[in-house]
């Protein structure tokens, strides 16, 4: 590793490319040390030693973020090298085909939930007890809007990410006495190779800029915007200084949160 120091430290999964790459990269570069996890660790050779050439330190690990026992035994290898963890940005996820569900392969659906909803919350399950010691830290969900709406051909991401944000909420509610803050980030359509591949976004010529996407992210990781804990924010729609002004005047407490709409006040659901 760089000998360069830092009181910073971030994890991110599915560091090795697309947006996690983009996060990675924006984080070091805004003096954070960089624990980059990705399913292999020859995939992150490139960033690894693009980041270190610019003196920054990283340190890739291959990390099933599936497994109970990889991600315990990875975190465990960065509080013993880094010290500490900051920041948590779980950006590990896939897609399935899109098909109606049933003319989903069964398996590929089941994956894209446990890839996208067990990955986060193994994640946090080891991550959040190192930030409680010392005494507090922020996650940082890559979550979607397509969580909060229905898509006729993608059944299991829409549910993984309606999921996430289930996940991202409980832990800011259960966080927030002991300075843990969690957020749905959606970095909207950005340009990546999974993208390009899905047949909704063929003929695109509109692609969400990737610096919205970090710019966000580190407001989020500096504590700028801890009013939005347990709340959704997106790249491309949310101005960080709108987020700070909002913030600013009180938030309502259904904002940006992702609720059950009762057909009006007789409904039992509204009680």
């Amino acid at each position: 590793m760089s000998s360069a120091t830092t009181d910073k430290v971030a994890l991110v999964t599915g560091a090795s490319r697309g947006i996690g790459a983009h996060l990675a990269t924006a984080l070091a570069q805004d003096g954070y040390a960089v624990a980059a996890l990705a399913r292999s660790q020859g995939s992150l050779t490139e960033l690894t030693e693009r980041l270190r050439g610019g003196g920054v330190t990283v340190l890739p690990l291959a990390c099933d973020v599936t497994d109970a026992d990889s991600v315990a035994q990875v975190v465990r290898q960065v509080t013993g090298e880094l010290g500490r963890i900051d920041l948590l940005v779980n950006n590990a996820g896939l897609i399935e085909d899109e098909v109606p569900i049933w003319e989903a392969d069964a398996d590929q659906w089941w994956q894209v939930l446990v890839t996208n909803v067990r990955g986060p919350f193994l994640m946090i399950r080891a991550v959040v007890p190192v930030m409680i010691e010392q005494g507090g830290g922020r996650i940082v969900n890559m979550n979607s809007g397509a969580g909060t709406k229905e898509n006729p051909v993608l059944t299991a991401y829409t549910a993984s990410k309606s999921a996430l944000g289930r996940i991202t909420g409980g832990t800011a509610a259960a966080g927030a006495e002991h300075g843990v803050l969690a957020f749905d980030l959606a970095p909207g359509v950005v340009q990546t190779d999974m993208t390009a591949s899905m047949d909704m976004h063929q003929g695109r010529t509109e692609w969400t800029d990737p610096q919205d996407v970090t710019e966000l992210l580190l407001a989020l990781a500096s504590g700028d915007l801890d009013a939005w804990s347990g709340r959704m924010v997106r790249a491309g729609s949310d101005p960080v200084e709108k987020l700070r002004e909002l913030a600013a005047q009180g938030l309502p407490d259904t904002a940006r949160l992702v609720r059950l709409l009762p057909w009006g006040e007789d409904d039992p659901v509204a009680d």
